[in-house]
């Protein structure tokens, strides 16, 4: 341990804070995205039209299949020819990122939804309210507070992930820590600064996940 050198990391933060904040935004505008489309999922899954239900589940079933780091690739490569013109490595990342999660969040919203009570799907309907005006002011409100752990739980497991974008070259916080390790020559240094980030920023996203919890469900 003597030979180690952490000064490097001192000289490399303002790259290092580039790379992290990269990181960040991958994860608001995925998580933001994915929700977004994960509750369109749900809704549909959730159909009484057989068709549109097996459309959904497909999708879902199927990029919860596949590896992310497949995904990635594919839109990579994919979206410029299907556009005709170069997309560029950040965009096709998040749109990869959303349609991967959005598979991940309808299922986390799907269950939420079938946790609320058929008497409060009831009462909507007797009231007046339409399907999607039921899941709105009714239905989804509950979902959200009850699924927010895990909403939080894959929003942290989604940060960790954006590790793998340096497969197209894109400069995230892990990226930049194995450039700044390689160029340096100080790998061992890099790479305890790395994971004690990970470690410090996952933990505090698990403790907002516990503290979101209902009372009596937690450890």
């Amino acid at each position: 341990m003597s030979g180690l050198d952490f000064s490097i990391i001192a000289d490399a933060l303002p790259f290092l804070g580039k790379g992290l904040m990269m990181s960040f935004m991958l994860t608001g505008i995925a998580m933001v995205g994915g929700l977004l489309l994960g509750l369109v999922l749900a809704i549909l899954r959730l159909s009484r039209l057989r068709l549109v239900s097996a459309v959904a589940a497909l999708y879902v079933n199927g990029f919860r299949a596949i590896p992310l780091i497949l995904v990635i690739f594919w839109f990579y490569f994919l979206v410029p020819l299907a556009v005709g013109r170069p997309v560029g490595a950040l965009h096709s990342v998040i749109i990869a990122f959303i349609l991967f999660e959005g598979a991940y969040y309808s299922e986390i919203l799907r269950a939420g939804m079938q946790s609320v009570r058929p008497g409060q799907w009831q009462a909507a309907k007797a009231s007046g309210l339409g399907y999607l005006q039921t899941i709105r002011l009714v239905v989804l409100p509950q979902a959200l507070r009850k699924m927010a752990p895990l909403m939080v739980t894959q929003g942290v497991i989604l940060f960790q992930d954006t590790s793998l974008v340096y497969v197209v070259s894109l400069h995230d916080f892990m990226t930049s820590a194995s450039i700044v390790a390689n160029t340096q020559n100080r790998i061992v240094e890099m790479y305890v600064f790395a994971a004690v980030v990970y470690f410090i920023l996952c933990t505090l996203g698990g403790a907002l996940a516990e503290r979101l919890k209902p009372k009596r469900d937690r450890a």
